[in-house]
């Protein structure tokens, strides 16, 4: 399996999360929210 070289960024990162997190958005943006967070580089644990 190839890796995805196209990432989301910080911003749209963060975007996509408050979306996930709001009761009144509609499936189609929590569908879009959840596959630009799939696309999020991971965070690193220190």
């Amino acid at each position: 399996m190839t890796k995805n070289p196209k990432q989301t960024g910080k911003a749209a990162a963060t975007a996509a999360s408050k979306t996930l997190q709001n009761p009144k958005a509609t499936k189609v943006e929590k569908t879009a929210a959840a596959s630009a967070l799939a696309q999020a580089p991971l965070k690193k644990k220190k």
